[in-house]
């Protein structure tokens, strides 16, 4: 399998036709010109390989950007294996929660107009949520809360909401009453999740979950409009980011990834087929907790509108203030640290969006304190470093997520660093 660089963009764009977003139309610079040391990057394609070669993932793309420019733009292994499709850079990727940001971002812009504030109680907006009680922890016992929800909570997980992946009794009832049924529209999510106990007190534990799905939907209330219009409008349009959106239309199915997962003797197994995949068509519940598909080229330019402080070659989203906001740990400290299902995040925090590196940890060796980022169940991820002006973005498409990919770049990237 031949990787793909940025020496074919030119070319592979071209060869596309109408309708494709050119990878090759992002601000570029050599390395060197940006203080990145270009052999060191080079390892990018090479470590890629071997994940490919291993049969760890089918394929991936990667793009790193510095000071405002990309100066790594990879496409590596296949985007559909048993079609002999290689990857492009302009390849269409599932995010799945690499969509919280994007969310987040709709509601913060929304707070910024005094459309609402982030300490106002849910229930302001969403009134299936007013009087909701907290599981007690055995039986079906609950207590009152001991306050209101906040749309601050649905931002930073400490809302009480969960996703029902989990073995406790609220899990359990997420389970019997279908909180996740995709035939719901987010309004259906809220009435359901109105008449089920939180997990826990708000504002006192950080809590992976449906919380900005829930947030999505404040976003239509507060707009009084659909999700996905209020996106495009309002964030897609503005940051030209003309590849993002819930579904794949017809016309780009062809650059859409195949999902894999492990399996048999070490080999991939399709999990969802481009022909047949459920993102052909528009959703009926727009979640914008993990219902997203986007490529390299524009989550590159949602990342650099937030390293540039809310604004991308001249069209502001937010104010310099606003993305410092949600760059800041803003959980608790009883809720720290962060916590996915069993496993503990040492070191790390969660802003308005993203998770917030706040301390050095051998857990994540070359993790640098002050980056941020999130990323999706396929395996994607991205992250921004503010200290360096560094931003990352690495998709591919494996379930269940690993985090192999990330942590294998990551310390090649930032040793590439030469200022």
């Amino acid at each position: 399998m031949r990787p793909t660089t940025y020496r074919t963009v030119c070319f592979l764009a071209a060869a596309l036709g109408a309708g494709a977003a050119r990878a090759d139309d992002l601000p570029r610079t050599q390395p060197e010109k940006a203080g990145l040391a270009g052999d060191k990057l080079g390892r990018i394609k090479t470590t890629v390989q071997g994940m490919v070669d291993k049969k760890e993932t089918a394929g991936a793309v990667v793009a790193v950007a510095r000071h405002g420019k990309v100066v790594e733009l990879e496409a590596v292994g296949m985007r559909d294996v048993e079609n002999k499709n290689e990857m492009r850079t302009d390849t269409i990727f599932r995010i799945y929660s690499m969509s919280k940001p994007i969310t987040t971002v709709a509601a913060m812009i929304l707070s910024e107009e005094g459309r609402f504030q982030l300490d106002d109680p849910v229930a302001k907006y969403l009134p299936e949520f007013k009087g909701l009680r907290v599981h007690a922890g055995k039986d079906d016992a609950t207590v009152e809360a001991k306050r209101d929800m906040t749309v601050r909570d649905l931002m930073r997980h400490t809302s009480g909401l969960s996703y029902g992946f989990g073995i406790s009794p609220v899990d359990k009832l997420y389970r019997e009453s279908k909180t996740l049924d995709p035939n719901d529209t987010l309004a259906d999510l809220v009435t359901k999740l109105g008449k089920l106990p939180l997990a826990y007190q708000p504002g006192t534990r950080f809590n992976y979950s449906v919380s900005t799905d829930v947030l999505g939907r404040v976003v239509e209330v507060v707009s009084g409009k659909p999700l996905d219009e209020f996106f495009q409008e309002r964030i897609f349009k503005p940051l030209d980011m003309k590849d993002t959106g819930f579904f794949v239309p017809e016309e780009k199915l062809e650059r859409f990834a195949a999902n894999y997962g492990p399996g048999e003797k070490g080999m991939l197994k399709v999990i969802d087929a481009p022909a047949k995949s459920r993102y052909r068509t528009r959703p009926k519940q727009l979640s914008g907790g993990g219902g997203l598909v986007s490529t390299a080229r524009d989550y590159v330019r949602f990342c650099q509108m937030l390293a540039a402080g809310g604004e991308l070659q001249g069209k502001r989203l937010l104010r310099a203030e606003t993305v410092r906001q949600m760059t800041t740990n803003q959980l608790p400290e009883e809720a720290m640290p962060l916590a996915m299902g069993e496993a503990k995040r040492a070191g790390v925090g969660f802003g308005l969006g993203f998770s917030v590196r706040v301390a050095k940890d051998k857990s994540d060796p070359a993790g640098v304190v002050g980056e941020y980022g999130w990323g999706g169940a396929a395996s994607t991820h991205f992250w921004i470093s503010p200290k360096h002006d560094l931003v990352v973005v690495v998709l591919q498409q494996y379930m269940p997520y690993t985090s192999r990919l990330e942590n294998a770049l990551k310390p090649l990237i930032y040793e590439a660093i030469a200022d």
